[in-house]
């Protein structure tokens, strides 16, 4: 298979770029401070073959959690996600291999620090702890200023993805003036053809760095695993491309499947299977839903997400994209772009309109509620298709 000559970087006993193996990496589903779940969920995911495991930690409890789990758990690379709480790495930094900060969050905490500052903090800690980084830009949460800056750059299908390039290119270049060069650097979003095109970009412009390659919120299986495929086909064999993460919401003891889909597309690849998908290319149903990782609230998420997709079969011809997100920190801005959206709290269901709310539902109620805005939107596609000036 063709690789782009990316430089290496260590991430524990891993090595990602420089010609080397493409790592498959997961992330564990469960409550960081359940340590005898995550600590189990972590040794599954490294025996499944992923040689990155990432867990999420957002308060002091899920750091002391951290370090029994690696302890627990000595042979698995662990990475940890900072989310806007960048300086929680001091921290993390001994117990993981790897650290993941999204430049779109940084703006959010001690905001009369500047963004530099805040990268040259990261990028020490590192150092001092050997510790390689990522650095994560999500279309759903770009840099405010960013976004701004280049609203209306892109053509129609493919809005925010030169915010994303662009935001990346500028934490490279923070990163190279500080003289650390252990990073590598993901884009993603929702739709494959916004991860196919910021990376086809940025790879054009940053060619040595490492790319770590992944389609958020890509759903249930097998949809979540053909929109992986879509973007991972057409990246991996350009060359680009040199960690994955197939983000799918599974129950939580399935999550390794999230690692046997990544190594089935990989081997593909590189055997020059590929699998052409008109369906979705064509338009129709679209129902994008985040992985079940442990920042959901309430596991009634996954079988919420179940449902939608059975309830709203009737409408698959449809071009409708519904959203069903499992928590606060990505469901509110990750719901804008869809036609519909859901992201569920600990008691109830946000249901949006694009942007507009449309108010908080019981998980027992919420369908019925939906299947409502589904009906009227079906309705005016109808009126509209049949009207002459159509």
């Amino acid at each position: 298979m063709k690789r782009a000559n990316t430089r290496p970087v260590r991430a524990g006993t891993v090595i990602i770029g420089g010609g080397n193996p493409i790592v498959v990496q997961s992330m564990c589903a469960t409550r960081t401070t359940d340590i005898e779940a995550t600590a189990a969920q972590a040794k599954m995911l490294h025996e499944a073959g992923a040689g990155l495991v990432r867990i999420a930690v957002d308060s002091a409890k899920d750091v002391a959690a951290l370090a029994e789990i690696r302890a627990r758990v000595p042979e698995a690379n662990l990475v940890v996600d900072l989310q806007e709480n960048y300086r929680l790495i001091t921290q993390v930094a001994p117990h993981v291999n790897k650290v993941r900060y999204n430049p779109g969050h940084l703006h959010h905490h001690e905001k009369q620090k500047t963004v530099r500052e805040k990268v040259a903090f990261i990028a020490e800690t590192a150092a001092r702890h050997d510790l390689a980084v990522r650095v994560g830009v999500n279309c759903g949460s770009v840099d405010p200023e960013m976004d701004a800056k280049f609203e209306g750059a892109d053509p129609p299908g493919l809005e925010g993805v030169t915010a994303m390039v662009e935001s990346a290119i500028e934490h490279c270049a923070i990163l190279d003036d500080l003289g650390f060069d252990r990073y590598v650097v993901s884009l993603k979003d929702s739709d494959p053809r916004k991860v196919i095109e910021a990376n086809v970009r940025f790879a054009a412009i940053r060619p040595e760095v490492p790319l770590h390659l992944g389609v958020t919120e890509a759903g249930m299986l097998p949809d979540g695993a053909i929109k992986t495929r879509i973007a991972f086909e057409q990246l991996l064999s350009r060359g680009i491309g040199d960690t994955i993460r197939v983000s799918l919401t599974l129950p939580f003891a399935e999550k390794w499947r999230e690692v046997e889909v990544g190594r089935q597309i990989i081997a593909d690849v590189e055997a020059g299977r590929f699998r052409s998908v008109p369906q979705f290319l064509e338009g129709g149903l679209n129902i994008i839903s985040c992985p079940s990782c442990s920042r959901v609230e309430n596991e009634a998420f996954v079988d919420l997400a179940f449902k939608v997709k059975e309830m709203t079969a009737y409408a698959k011809e449809y071009d409708i994209t519904i959203a069903v997100m499992g928590c606060r920190v990505n469901g509110p801005g990750e719901t804008d772009d869809a036609d519909l959206g859901l992201w569920c709290a600990p008691t109830f269901v946000n249901l949006k309109r694009g942007e507009e709310e449309l108010g908080a539902f019981p998980y027992d109620t919420v369908l019925d509620r939906l299947k409502e805005e589904l009906d009227r939107l079906i309705a005016e596609k109808r009126a509209a298709a049949a009207s002459p000036t159509s």
